[in-house]
């Protein structure tokens, strides 16, 4: 799989993990398009980095999506790599009757259910291309859930069986899938929700991130579990009530009704 000359889709691209890995692709003379919700916040990535192409696209909306499929079909001629990245974690105790749960219902369609719009899109362009590739962006928590984000935990591991099913699926149409699974990022979405804190957890930046996602994603790993995502993976087969309960001694967040973040 040669990592350059390629049309890089990434959704949720304008901050963080998205950002981190649009400038790595940019870096390796690829052709980089990122879309997000907030044009303002694109804007501004296109002033810094003018060789990124933006789109304001919300992945949660049908129409936005199709949108989006076409106008990236008239003006590049399709893609060779989708990566989905759009996500938001909501910190939340399901034993308060007043959660929200339309948020809840929100966390779900942005994590999960907006890869699968955007394959379905994005489907007829992957095929066209010769070195095909999608990339879910999923969490070392699809191993162990953490129960302070317990939606967020779902959605991840639903992620994470969606992409290794889809995996043989595709492979007859030679589209490559990969999935990378962050450990804590210092990210917009661990800001302010203190998930740095439990256990001593320390933030990777999200160009290390990218750094070692490139390492597995040039070597053709479909796999990739970047710091302590590779523990959780290991203990969850070899000591899973032991990592569960280290990963969640505190179980119920502080901050009750705590914003939702962003990856």
């Amino acid at each position: 799989m040669k990592p350059s000359n390629k049309k890089v889709l990434i959704t949720g691209g304008s901050s963080g993990i998205g950002l981190a890995l649009a400038k790595k692709f940019l870096e390796n003379n690829n052709t980089v398009i990122i879309t997000g919700r907030d044009l303002a916040k694109l804007e501004k990535v296109k002033a810094e980095h003018p060789e990124i192409h933006i789109f304001q696209s919300d992945v949660t909306d049908d129409t936005d999506v199709r949108m989006l499929a076409d106008a990236i079909d008239r003006q590049f001629g399709g893609i060779d790599v989708l990566i989905n990245n759009a996500g938001i974690m909501l910190l939340l105790d399901t034993g308060n009757e007043a959660n929200d749960l339309t948020k809840q219902f929100a966390e779900i369609d942005i994590n999960f259910n907006s890869p699968i719009r955007l394959v379905h899109y994005f489907l007829p362009q992957l095929k066209k291309s010769k070195e095909a590739v999608i990339v879910n962006v999923s969490s070392g928590l699809a191993y162990v859930p953490f129960a302070q984000a317990p939606v967020y935990s779902a959605t991840k591991s639903a992620l994470h069986f969606w992409t290794r099913s889809i995996r043989l699926q595709l492979t007859p149409h030679h589209i490559k899938v990969v999935e990378l699974l962050p450990p804590v990022v210092d990210t917009p979405l661990a800001q302010g929700a203190d998930i740095a804190e439990d256990d001593n957890l320390k933030p990777m930046p999200p160009e290390k991130l990218a750094q070692e996602f490139w390492k597995g994603y040039t070597k053709g790993k479909e796999e990739i579990t970047p710091g302590i995502s590779t523990q959780l993976k290991i203990m969850s087969r070899l000591a899973p009530k032991f990592i569960f309960k280290q990963l969640n001694k505190q179980p119920i967040p502080i901050a009750i009704g705590t914003k939702t973040k962003k990856h």
